[in-house]
């Protein structure tokens, strides 16, 4: 039976007036997609910032495999196999493809050269062994949301967080995605939170779905049963 690889216990997190996260707590299995869905301003990605030590919460426990990270650095975190992408898509603009994932192939490279390799290959996982010298500026959209994801796999994380890299792309680009997160959870072995707009998409992936609204948990079960529920519907549509 799978177990637990993340905790997150009684987590709370406040900005000035602001209650972003309220008494949030879930256990995130060994293996799984799991997905965070919620309307905006519900606080996805302040749990994500909380998770990785951006911004850490305020009181609560984050517990990855039974150990607290609360308060630790995020480059800490990242090292015990804790990864995350960006909301909006973040890559070195003036850098080629292979020099943006190289970057972060350094930290477990013992060479240039072999980060470059390794790079390399993470490039061909995601479709982007063609564009290893194009300046990730020139690249379209669609192809530094996968880029974005081939730097975070190179920090070799156990647990990867996607935040909303599927914003903005068409069907055909959202299901190429889509196919290679899954490649990443089945063939890698890499448990997966994933913050999706894209109900659709969402729901393929999803082995349980997770629902925030105003910081606080609606619901957590799978996506057919979420996908019924009572307050999330209110969450997404509105009552009259």
């Amino acid at each position: 039976m799978s177990r637990p690889i993340l905790k997150v216990e009684n987590v709370d997190q406040r900005f000035a007036g602001l209650h972003a996260l309220k008494h949030v707590s879930f256990e995130l299995i060994e293996g799984e997609i799991l997905g965070i869905i919620g309307p905006n301003g519900a606080g996805k990605s302040t749990l994500f910032n909380a998770i990785v030590g951006t911004v850490p919460p305020v009181s609560g426990a984050i517990r990855f495999k039974d150990r607290d990270i609360v308060g630790m650095p995020t480059h800490r975190i990242a090292a015990l196999g804790i990864a995350k992408t960006s909301q909006t898509v973040q890559v070195f603009d003036e850098m080629t493809a292979l020099d943006n994932v190289a970057v972060a192939a350094l930290l477990s490279s013992k060479s240039v050269a072999a980060a470059r390799a390794a790079a390399r290959q993470e490039l061909e996982f995601w479709g982007l062994e063609g564009h290893a010298d194009t300046l990730a500026q020139d690249l379209p959209l669609a192809q530094r949301s996968l880029l974005e994801l081939a730097r975070a796999m190179m920090l070799r994380p156990q647990v990867l967080l996607v935040d909303e890299v599927m914003a903005g792309l068409n069907e055909v680009e959202v299901d190429d995605i889509l196919e290679r997160l899954m490649r990443v959870n089945r063939e890698r072995g890499v448990t997966l939170m994933v913050i999706e707009h894209n109900m659709r998409a969402l729901m393929k992936i999803s082995s349980r779905i997770l629902a925030l609204d105003y910081g606080a948990v609606l619901t957590l079960g799978k996506p057919e049963e979420v996908s019924r529920h009572k307050q999330v519907i209110e969450a997404y549509l509105g009552v009259e």
